[in-house]
């Protein structure tokens, strides 16, 4: 465990911005995880964990409380190396994966040894351990799809334990984890995941497929797929390495039949998947349909490549952001009737 006093938010997390955090809290094992929440309670601050904050916001004022940075198995590095193989599934396929991994990491290396079930979410940023708290997924492939279960430690009752996948209630970006009244309550130490060695099937998701089709790829192994939706990714989003952003900014609608049939009575695009019983329109079609792609909000630009994505070019603060956001939200508004969400997590109390 590793104790550092008053660290930049803003160098914790992807989007570049946020004050001081009192105390952070570096974390290696289940040891560590128990000791950091017993700091914040001796010291009475509230915690907040911390990956690597490709989907965090850090506010200006700064969190005064301690930062849990989830570093289990962040240097357990993946290889497809024969006996230097360091992960191993059982006998049902089933991986056990320490929760400060790297996910495409991970996802690439089990997609090279042919393993199928999360190759269409390469390059995701983040920890795996992160990947059930929003239920991470992109080109028709979510973690509630393989997922068996996770560890835990309990801050309500001080133990670690099991929940299963059932019980963590994936929904679409939401769980137990980041809605309803556990939220915080628990810190992800490792997560379990069943993959198989079926290759997928077309059609695939719209602009994977036209990627497959242009580049004539009939090869649907894992690692095809994989290598072709890195291709799609690349072409569309930001490295977060070298351009400050938090990955997807706002969130998919939502909506109901009744508000369905108005939207496309005015010519928005409603996709006729459901999550819930409602049908989802993509905030990055509304986006690019106010005609906001490529224009700039108090330094944040909306991306010429993805209209969900926000880039801070040259902001240095929360204020400048929630203005962007609500710029943005209201030009949206304005035009279709309908509310953007943000869907980056913000290190608050």
């Amino acid at each position: 465990m590793k104790m550092l006093e008053n660290v930049k938010i803003s160098d914790l997390t992807t989007m570049r911005i946020g004050g001081k955090a009192e105390l952070v809290v570096e974390v290696f094992d289940e040891k560590d995880v128990r000791e950091a929440y017993e700091v914040a309670y001796e010291r009475r601050l509230p915690a907040f964990v911390v990956g690597n904050g490709s989907n965090l916001i850090g506010r200006d004022e700064g969190f005064r409380g301690v930062i849990i940075k989830n570093e289990i198995g962040a240097n357990f590095h993946c290889t497809t190396d024969g006996a230097k193989r360091q992960y191993l599934p059982d006998e049902n396929g089933v991986f056990d994966v320490p929760s400060g991994v790297v996910m495409d990491e991970f996802i690439h290396a089990v997609a090279a040894e042919g393993w199928s079930g999360m190759e269409a979410m390469a390059k995701i940023p983040g920890t795996i351990g992160a990947a059930p708290v929003q239920n991470a997924g992109a080109y028709g492939q979510e973690i509630k799809d393989v997922l068996m279960s996770v560890r835990v430690y309990d801050v309500a009752k001080r133990e670690f334990r099991e929940i299963s996948a059932d019980e963590c209630k994936l929904g679409y970006r939401r769980s137990i984890f980041n809605s309803g009244d556990d939220v915080y309550r628990y810190f992800i130490t490792s997560v379990k995941v069943r993959l198989s060695r079926e290759k997928l099937v077309p059609p695939f998701y719209n602009s994977l497929q036209k990627y497959l089709d242009e580049n004539k790829i009939t090869d649907f192994s894992p690692l095809k797929i994989y290598d072709a939706v890195a291709a799609v990714r690349s072409s569309k989003l930001p490295d977060v390495a070298t351009e400050a952003s938090a990955g997807s900014f706002f969130k998919n609608l939502n909506v109901n039949n009744e508000e369905k049939a108005r939207l496309r009575g005015i010519g928005v695009e409603v996709w006729d998947e459901s999550d819930g019983g409602k049908n989802t329109v993509p905030s990055g079609w509304l986006i690019e349909n106010t005609g906001l792609k490529g224009k700039e909000f108090f330094g944040f630009v909306v991306s010429e490549k993805a209209a969900l994505i926000l880039i801070n070019k040259n902001a240095r603060s929360y204020a400048d952001l929630e203005k962007a956001r609500n710029a943005i939200s209201e030009a949206v508004f304005a035009k279709y009737g309908v509310r953007l969400e943000q869907e980056p997590v913000e290190i608050k109390v």
